[in-house]
């Protein structure tokens, strides 16, 4: 998949502008519907030419950022729409029951907080969107707090990708490692962060008692 997408992206260099912001676009919106798909190295990739002067900064940002939350939101609404029983029912391999269990508990026990670090959580965000909606979470909360996650997301990898600059084919080539040392960081911080959270929780509930 890797390697597919990185021979897509580099046979739209010869494009005119528009249409690599439009792709970027799309592909922020199709990750979030489809898993599998790492848009991330797309997004790095619309940093990578903005660092080489042939993208717009914000536009880059704007376009990938949006994205993001209509994905975010096409999955919500929908799972808000047909329901858990659809999803337990299908049992669809990346929204497997197991999965939907599993984010409902984090949920219930860290609330809002799952749904401002679903960027930082590759592997579920999608997942923590089909909860949120079978939840029936307010709509207008969650579109807040997941264009906090993307606003933020977006804005490490872009002007990471900025800085790399003519650095493409070596990044390409790392993509996967790096991600994989970034995965492992992020989840360092949130288990930091939730139990960060716990531990005010508990302060509190001692302090009412």
């Amino acid at each position: 998949m890797e390697k597919f997408l990185t021979d897509l992206i580099e046979s739209l260099l010869p494009l005119n502008n528009i249409y690599i912001y439009l792709f970027l676009f799309l592909s922020a919106i199709i990750e979030n519907l489809f898993p599998p798909i790492p848009g991330d190295t797309i997004t790095v990739f619309g940093a990578f030419l903005v660092g080489k002067g042939r993208l717009n900064y914000f536009g880059v940002y704007l376009s990938t950022t949006i994205g993001s939350v209509i994905g975010f939101m096409l999955l919500f609404l929908l799972a808000k729409y047909f329901g858990k029983k659809f999803f337990h029912d299908k049992n669809y391999k990346h929204f497997s029951i197991k999965k939907i269990e599993k984010t409902e508990k984090w949920i219930h026990k860290y609330g809002n907080w799952i749904i401002i670090f679903n960027r930082f959580l590759p592997t579920v965000r999608s997942v923590i969107s089909v909860v949120s909606g079978i939840s029936e979470l307010n709509t207008t909360k969650v579109l807040i707090l997941s264009l906090i996650s993307a606003s933020v997301w977006n804005l490490i990898w872009i002007h990471s990708g900025y800085v790399l600059g003519n650095n493409w084919h070596i990044v390409k080539e790392r993509f996967s490692d790096i991600m994989l040392q970034y995965n492992m960081i992020a989840g360092a911080v949130v288990i930091l962060l939730a139990v960060i959270a716990l531990i005010i929780r508990k302060f509190k509930n001692k302090k009412v008692d």
